[in-house]
């Protein structure tokens, strides 16, 4: 690890200068060493405090070397006459951006789709930003986060002028444009590992991916730790075939072991490969303190029922604060008691994965506009989001690892040289010693996340079948590309083998049965998909993240009768939310429940 002893804003061009100066900023040191090793094309991680800049520091080099290729083109080829039709596209449901400047534009670039009918590719000897096509993927954890990042982006690419397109993708996105962006991409997508999964598994992988320079890895450290997380190795090491001269970037904050996310983001050839380290330096330590538990405290319990009154004061005295609970139940639950207690009228919000999408669009647009007081949320506002007007996180029960607790403190005054503010509510007394301890840890900078794990071989069967969906595929050279995934590195051949068989045949459990041999190897010696149903049914449920089947709540109406009864419930009414059907096959008409997103 090396960092600048003086920052080189030399690196920077001329209109990204005047654009920090006329922000009073100054490029961090950070930044420009990450600039400096893109552009010498080598992959990096960087670890740097929330409110460092990592944000930006990722996507430098990116809006660097996409303006300075439209620079080249603009002297090449001539002024376009009109703006792209997608240009004035307003940041409405995926929250696209485009920024089209027709002095500063090419002409279109070709789109994934003219490239398909030309017979295009990306071995044309043009360098995919001046061809155009897909330059840069940006992968987050969190839909919401997508979104944030996003909108933030937004202001840079406008005020500069720069001709970049930038859209988000991600299963809120309508199909509609999720299509037009397999035929006519982006410059910047930024989407989910889901979302990437379901574009490499499509026959136009290749085309769209092919001009691919550079992948973002956002919050890297809440993506490697979990299957899906494997998914996503699996998935890079499919980018890196379609792409070889491919550079990643991974953006953290909360790391244990660098070097295994070091090895995450680089191809592994039979000897320990690591992607480069670059280290912000140290922001001001958060300042943590725990809600005093009271003489009413309980001895069990994660309601927090005794802490209202005190939460409700601590909104009422700071600008805008963020309520964090570990369950969606808990954030409906303290959601409605805050509200019953809001005498004074403050604007208190909820948010959690199970809202209607527009109902979490109006609260996050609400709370980047600085309109709300408070907002009642789970994890899915753990990670990133950038809201300036935050100047308080309140934790509700046990924060259940510091690494986590610092991330979701980090969402208050979200700059570097400003201490995240953090009070921890315990729920019971039990939980005061979990919340001492996490304070301790918090002190201490101590991180707990645990270290890199070896790659699951369900996950692994799921993507055999999703490469056979995009094209069939030689059983020797996916076994080299599934190897250079980190986590897969140690992956025996037999059983590779084993996990091809059971995704060709069911297993011998399922052997006999013909509707669970999915692939099946051709005469030259490929394996290819043996139904279209099968593509479509790999579609439908790519990825890892285990879900009920859900059922929605719509508010309706009642039709009163003379016997009590309400006769038949309206199809209309607005949406609410979603429930897991197996809870509302357990109930009767007439049945009470609180309703939980």
């Amino acid at each position: 690890m090396t960092l600048l002893k003086s920052p080189d804003t030399t690196l920077l061009p001329e209109i990204f200068r005047r654009w920090f100066a006329s922000r009073g900023w100054a490029p961090r040191a950070h930044q420009l060493d990450l600039l400096a090793r893109a552009q010498a094309g080598r992959s990096t991680l960087l670890i740097a405090p929330t409110g460092g800049g990592k944000t930006l520091a990722g996507f430098l080099p990116t809006l660097v070397e996409l303006h300075e290729a439209a620079s080249r083109s603009k002297s090449s080829l001539p002024a376009r006459s009109a703006p792209s039709p997608l240009a004035g596209e307003r940041w409405g449901g995926g929250y696209d951006v485009n920024v089209a400047v027709s002095e500063l534009s090419p002409s279109r670039p070709p789109s994934a789709g003219d490239l398909r009918r030309k017979g295009g590719g990306n071995d044309s000897g043009v360098r995919g930003e001046e061809r155009g096509g897909l330059h840069t993927l940006y992968i987050s954890p969190l839909k919401a986060l997508a979104v944030d990042i996003a909108r933030n982006l937004e202001k840079p690419v406008a005020e500069m002028r720069l001709p970049i397109r930038i859209e988000t993708r991600t299963g809120d996105t309508p199909v509609s444009k999720r299509t037009r962006q397999r035929r006519d991409p982006p410059d910047i997508l930024l989407t989910t590992p889901e979302q990437l999964a379901l574009l490499l598994a499509s026959a136009d992988a290749p085309y769209l991916f092919g001009s691919l320079r550079r992948v973002i890895l956002d919050e890297l450290h809440s993506l490697v730790l979990s299957k899906r997380g494997d998914l996503l190795s699996l998935d890079l090491a499919r980018l890196f075939t379609l792409s070889p001269g491919l550079q990643t970037i991974g953006l953290s904050a909360t790391v244990a072991e660098p070097d295994d996310l070091r090895r995450y983001l680089v191809p592994q050839r039979g000897r320990p490969a690591f992607a480069d380290l670059v280290v912000a330096q140290p922001g001001a330590a958060p300042h943590v303190t725990m809600l005093p538990p009271g003489e009413y405290l309980p001895w069990a319990g994660h309601t927090a029922s005794h802490a209202y009154g005190a939460i409700y004061e601590l909104i009422k005295t700071h600008k805008t604060t963020l309520v964090f609970v570990n369950t969606r139940s808990q954030a409906e639950m303290i959601f409605r008691e805050l509200w019953d207690i809001n005498d004074d009228g403050l604007a208190i919000a909820l948010h959690h994965g199970s809202l209607d999408v527009g109902q979490r669009r109006k609260v996050e647009d609400a709370m980047a506009a600085g309109r709300l007081r408070a907002v009642v949320c789970t994890s899915s506002l753990d990670l990133g989001i950038d809201w300036g007007d935050v100047d308080l996180v309140i934790n509700v029960g046990a924060p259940k690892g510091s690494s986590r607790l610092l991330q979701r403190i980090g969402r208050a005054n979200h700059r570097l040289d400003e201490p995240s503010r953090g009070i921890l509510v315990p729920a019971n007394r039990f939980e005061v010693l979990e919340c001492s301890v996490a304070i301790e840890a918090v002190a201490e900078n101590a991180q707990d996340t645990p270290p890199l794990r070896a790659g699951a071989l369900d996950v692994l069967a799921q993507h055999v079948l999703g490469t056979a969906c995009a094209a069939p595929f030689d059983a020797d050279a996916l076994y080299d590309e599934v190897r250079s995934a980190a986590p897969y590195e140690s992956l025996a051949r037999a059983d590779f083998d084993a996990v091809v068989d059971f995704v060709a045949t069911g297993g011998y459990a399922l052997k006999a049965y013909e509707r669970y041999a999915k692939i099946r190897k051709d005469a030259q010696g490929l394996w290819r998909i043996t139904n279209p149903r099968y593509a479509q049914q790999y579609r439908m449920n790519v990825g890892t993240i285990v879900e009920e089947i859900m059922l929605e709540v719509k508010l309706v109406r009642s039709r009163h009768r003379g016997d009590g009864h309400t006769g038949p419930i309206a199809r209309g009414g607005r949406l609410l939310g979603q429930v897991e059907e197996y809870f509302i096959e357990t109930m009767t008409p007439g049945d009470t429940f609180v309703f939980a997103g």
